[in-house]
């Protein structure tokens, strides 16, 4: 899994560094602060590592990456990620079972990378982001702005999570670790999300009846995404997966559930990096590095202090540490305690 990482003047986020990553990482923090930034820096990379030693690409790991962030960031040059107004340029290097992958460039990049160093093994397993928006009531449209049109609208995040949605479900038996994980999605679902070959479009079959895509709970579309990702293999057990905002679309019932499957999923190899605006996400995850200490459950912290920009690192394990987020939803029980004893 990924060991650490560190940014600097990656956009919003002028200095970030975290030695101990966890199997389960969230990232937190008010909004502008590079929380999504931060997930797409990394899934970008590690694409790229995935795409070049695999052996099924012509292009150099530097021209992968270029093509990567151009398409993730949706940025006219690359150079426009650089911190606006830094002076040095733009670092990004993590550590991936302690082999290294670095790069850095400066706000006049286009599409040139001239200084990167990747010591990363060939890698079969896949990394797939989820973002805040479902895809599959989207799917054509992805497919079409970006294979046919190539115009930016949907960046490699949607694109590349489609594709991977699209591979047939494999037959014979899965991943026995993931058998738990599935078995609790099915019964979240409730029924079973297909993709119909003829009409080109996904459907929800419950029972014998099907439904449309586009009328079927936000909720149900989001579960179904990984639960297909699972069915059809795209994901192993050495797979890392990054989350945009689990908690959107979702009530307080199944946001517990969705992030207990992770939990187990985690728990059985899959590494797990989320971004969330949720004291109730911040709070399941506690409690969950408490039931389990052998499981790892780091929190990224972004806040603006008098100094800048700060980024605090903490083990759940460990408790809560301080945030806006937390301490906000301290003070609103704190004001609830006060009424009542009124």
């Amino acid at each position: 899994m990924l060991n650490n990482i560190e940014l600097r003047n990656f956009g919003p986020i002028h200095q970030l560094e975290c030695n101990n990553l966890g199997q389960i990482n969230l990232i937190i923090g008010r909004n502008g602060t590079g929380k999504t930034i931060l997930l797409k820096s990394l899934y970008s990379a590690m694409r790229t590592v995935e795409a070049y030693q695999r052996g099924h690409e012509p292009r150099t790991a530097a021209e992968i990456l270029a093509d990567k962030l151009y398409w993730t960031f949706e940025a006219e040059k690359i150079g426009d990620l650089v911190s606006k107004g830094a002076d040095l340029p733009l670092r990004f290097k993590f550590c991936l079972d302690d082999c290294l992958f670095f790069y850095e460039f400066g706000k006049d990049t286009t599409r040139n990378i001239s200084k990167l160093e990747n010591h990363i093994p060939s890698r079969n397993s896949n990394s797939i982001y989820l973002p805040t928006k479902e895809v599959l009531s989207l799917h054509q449209n992805i497919l079409q702005s970006r294979d046919i049109y190539k115009t930016f609208g949907f960046d490699d995040t949607y694109l590349d999570l489609a594709r991977a949605l699209q591979q047939p479900r494999m037959r014979g038996k899965n991943y026995q670790e993931f058998a738990h994980s599935r078995a609790q999605l099915k019964d979240m679902l409730d029924g079973r999300v297909e993709y119909d070959q003829k009409s080109g479009r996904w459907q929800f079959k419950k029972g014998n009846q099907k439904f449309a895509i586009g009328v079927t709970a936000e909720g149900i579309k989001k579960i179904a995404i990984l639960d297909t990702l699972l069915g059809n293999r795209y994901l192993d057990p050495q797979s890392i997966v990054f989350i945009d905002e689990p908690e959107s679309a979702l009530h307080p019932i199944a946001i517990s559930q969705f992030l207990d499957i992770i939990v187990m999923l985690a728990e059985v190899g899959i590494q797990f990096f989320l971004a969330s605006h949720s004291y109730f996400v911040i709070k399941k995850l506690y409690l969950a590095a408490q039931q389990r200490q052998n499981l790892s459950i780091v929190i990224l912290s972004a806040d603006e202090s008098s100094s800048g920009e700060q980024w605090d690192i903490a083990n759940l394990r460990e408790g809560l540490p301080t945030n806006p987020i937390i301490d906000e939803s301290i003070r609103l029980y704190r004001e609830e305690v006060k009424l009542v004893l009124e």
